[in-house]
């Protein structure tokens, strides 16, 4: 019974990471280029109390042993690279990128960082930066008083200026993909470094030719949280830790049964 109570124990614990971990989707199913999580189990170690394939007391082996598991462990929280959505928002800066790929952007103190998010607006300086002030690389830097601004598929930035007939390139838009993109490490703030496991970010055009996707201007690519599946996930992850319960209150009242007997 005690056994019982501690392999329970960690089924608890496991579907409580599960639980945090579709609530952490569900809390960011609106956020721009968000991608979902899903937590993954492995059971424990075993006592093995009868090998399989063991001589038995008569004549052969056993077939079948007596292996009794532990429980159960976290092994990863992954994210699922998806594409999500496209919403149209006619805006100008909005850009998002259909197919693999991320931006780069620099922080105020120089890191690197990658993003989905492709919501940019321009500075006081001209320069093309996200929501939160960080200069997107390759920089760019729109003139003033430019009257359109225009993406292309490739990522070539072209402004119309006043006075002139004919759009006039400003910049190129580059894209980073990952050999394990799930190697990244999630820093919040739609940004992720990259790391031993993900592999060097490679740098290239955006295009399909070039193994990139596409930049869509005037649109921005919605999380890839689909609330549905979120809901069932919740819904069998708390009936899970809703049975892990029971089977310790189970094995409390066999083990008081035992504690009663000579009563």
């Amino acid at each position: 019974m005690i056994r019982a109570m501690h392999t329970a124990s960690t089924g608890m614990e496991a579907q409580q990471l599960n639980i945090d971990t579709i609530a952490h989707n569900l809390a960011n199913v609106n956020t721009n280029g968000f991608k979902r999580s899903r937590a993954e189990f492995a059971d424990l170690l075993y006592q093995i109390q009868r090998l399989p394939g063991s001589s038995a007391s008569n004549v052969g082996v056993f077939p079948v042993g007596i292996q009794v598991g532990a429980g159960v462990r976290p092994i990863t929280v992954a994210k699922e690279y998806l594409q999500g959505n496209l919403r149209r928002t006619d805006n100008s800066l909005d850009v998002a990128i259909e197919g693999q790929g991320f931006f780069q952007v620099q922080r105020p103190d120089g890191t690197t960082m990658y993003t989905r998010a492709g919501s940019f607006k321009i500075d006081n300086t001209g320069n093309v930066v996200t929501g939160d002030g960080d200069n997107l690389i390759p920089n760019i830097t729109i003139p003033s008083g430019a009257l359109q601004i225009d993406i292309g598929q490739d990522g070539t930035v072209s402004v119309l200026l006043p006075g002139v007939s004919q759009s006039t390139q400003v910049g190129q838009i580059q894209l980073v993909r990952f050999d394990n993109p799930s190697g990244l490490i999630a820093q919040g703030g739609n940004l992720f470094i990259d790391s031993t496991a993900s592999g060097p970010a490679q740098a290239g055009s955006p295009g399909f030719t070039t193994g990139f996707g596409l930049i869509r201007q005037g649109f921005l690519e919605t999380s890839n949280v689909n609330i549905a599946d979120e809901m069932v996930n919740m819904i069998i992850a708390q009936r899970s830790y809703e049975i892990n319960a029971k089977a310790i209150q189970a094995a409390d009242d066999m083990l008081q049964v035992v504690n009663n007997i000579k009563r």
